[in-house]
């Protein structure tokens, strides 16, 4: 294939079309380093910046985190972190398990719940390592790709359908992950259409990359 051909794929399907016409009180959650698992009763903290319709940084929120695994209930308020938008909140989780974690963002009713994050005993073995796809599925709704687009292998409820569904998509692997890398390399087809780099990291990108590449897992 063609570079100029390659260019002309992806503008359509992954760029946030028109996102000025959904105007209103919604905001992408972006969690920077997903934790694979964490150790119970050490502290955990989490890093995120919240986008309003996804690309404007949000100051000043009360932004806060909520960890729930049976009837057990954590919160922790969000500090401002060092960037604009950026938030942190640190939570100890007291019991090894499937946790259930949800970041309010503060604005508006905007949050994200996670995908279950797995935690450990002190001293446990360390899990193995998630296949890239499943990796790239957690990073899918931590990096807020859920938020506007979406994809029937993950279904948190929180979608706001302002981008174009990726279900079943194949695109080029090294042109997926140029564009991943920098937005910006991609044609701008719309003044209210650019996707905001998220300053993913080359193992994020080889996972979304996985992800979004794979055949769909109909059990899901």
């Amino acid at each position: 294939m063609t570079t100029r051909f390659l260019r002309s794929l992806l503008p359509g399907v992954l760029l946030v079309p028109a996102i000025a016409a959904y105007a209103g009180g919604w905001a992408a959650i972006t969690v920077e380093d997903l934790p694979e698992y964490v150790v119970a009763r050490e502290p955990v903290t989490l890093t995120f910046t919240v986008r309003q319709h996804g690309v404007s940084r949000l100051n000043g929120l009360k932004a806060t985190v909520e960890a729930e695994a049976g009837r057990l209930e954590v919160t922790a308020a969000a500090a401002p972190g060092r960037e604009a938008g950026q938030y942190t909140a640190t939570l100890i989780l007291p019991q090894a398990g499937d946790w259930t974690i949800t970041i309010h963002s503060g604005f508006h009713s905007s949050s994200t719940t996670l995908m279950p994050l797995r935690v450990i005993e002190p001293g446990s073995r360390a899990p193995l390592a998630l296949p890239a796809a499943e990796r790239g599925r957690q990073l899918f709704v931590a990096k807020g790709c859920i938020i506007c687009h979406l994809h029937r292998d993950v279904n948190t409820g929180s979608n706001t359908r302002v981008g174009p569904e990726l279900t079943g998509r194949r695109y080029p692997v090294e042109y997926l992950g140029q564009f991943l890398a920098n937005p910006a390399t991609a044609p701008r087809r719309s003044r209210t259409a650019e996707m905001p780099n998220l300053n993913l990291k080359q193992p994020e990108i080889a996972a979304l990359v996985a992800f979004i590449n794979t055949e769909r897992q109909a059990s899901r």
